[in-house]
């Protein structure tokens, strides 16, 4: 009796969260299709350009001097040392693709003395326009053997309520980016493919002690039975995001630009991956009627029957 009335009762608010997270899909959605994402340099073509100088480079003086010359979209990062930047710009409207890198490489040399143009190129659109589709292959065929892997492994209840929540977190993350207009590119994608098997294991933790205790527990009672699974499962959760968010924090101040959102988007991912792995997934199963007769093992019974 001790340990119940310490459990936290999360399906409390599973209803008003339940509302919650169906707005924020939907409005997802609706940025997604009326915004987009703001696509970087892998996926809309452009060009990459490397400059060098005798002494060290101010990266954020490099970025106000190239947004002042109108190139705001300029993706500014070292390049192997202190004295090297690689600058990748998108296409620009009234500037030739050839003419671009020249005109980024003036804007900085008349800020900085003896600087040197070491390499110009040009990524084209046909090159992003293929990226683009193969990554969005990609994406789909995690999600489509994630599902396969949970189908098999649980009910179809739990099968449906698992990919459902992996599909409310991509949503929401992706809406997310679209909403702050933060730049897209594969870094990122391969944040969100990392997010797939992260809410998946968070989801499959949670799921499978609510499957172990409908198994071995006597109570009747739906709600209960989650709640204490939930609850058991809690410590783990915690301790498990809140180091993984360690990690991605120390990336994201001291990893430069590159890591910088890849981190972003990890970060949102993983608090709202432990969010869907208790009420996306919980609030599913009650919502298809999840009860312990899913649970009944029906080949002992025939094993007792036989004479």
């Amino acid at each position: 009796m001790s340990n119940s009335k310490k459990m936290i009762n999360f399906m409390g608010a599973r209803k008003v969260l339940g509302v919650m997270s169906i707005c924020l899909v939907i409005a997802s959605i609706i940025l997604l299709a009326t915004r987009g994402l703001n696509l970087g340099l892998d996926f809309t073509g452009g060009t990459n350009v490397v400059v060098e100088s005798p002494a060290d480079i101010d990266i954020a003086g490099a970025r106000d001097t190239l947004e002042q010359a109108g190139f705001e979209d300029a993706v500014v990062q070292q390049y192997g040392s202190s004295r090297d930047l690689s600058i990748r710009v998108p296409p620009q409207d009234g500037i030739e693709a050839d003419q671009v890198g020249q005109r980024v490489f003036q804007s900085l040399a008349d800020g900085i003395d003896g600087l040197q143009l070491k390499q110009v190129e040009f990524v084209g659109p046909q090159v992003g326009d293929e990226l683009r589709d193969q990554s969005g292959l990609a994406l789909l065929m995690a999600l489509g053997l994630m599902l396969v892997y949970v189908w098999f492994r649980f009910t179809n209840k739990f099968g449906i309520a698992t990919v459902a929540a992996l599909l409310h977190d991509v949503i929401i993350v992706l809406g997310l980016f679209s909403l702050l207009r933060w730049p897209f590119d594969l870094t990122v994608l391969a944040a969100v493919l990392a997010l797939i098997g992260y809410s998946l294991n968070d989801s499959i933790v949670v799921a499978d002690r609510i499957r172990e205790n409908f198994r071995n527990t006597r109570e009747t009672d739906p709600h209960v039975i989650v709640n204490g699974a939930i609850n058991e499962t809690l410590t783990r959760t915690i301790n498990t995001s809140f180091t993984t968010m360690l990690v991605l924090v120390a990336l994201f101040f001291f990893g430069g630009e590159v890591m910088r959102a890849f981190s972003e988007a990890l970060l949102v991912g993983i608090f709202v991956g432990t969010y869907s792995s208790i009420y996306v997934v919980a609030n599913l199963l009650f919502t298809l009627g999840v009860s312990k007769e899913d649970f009944l093992i029906p080949e002992k019974e025939e094993i007792d029957e036989m004479p």
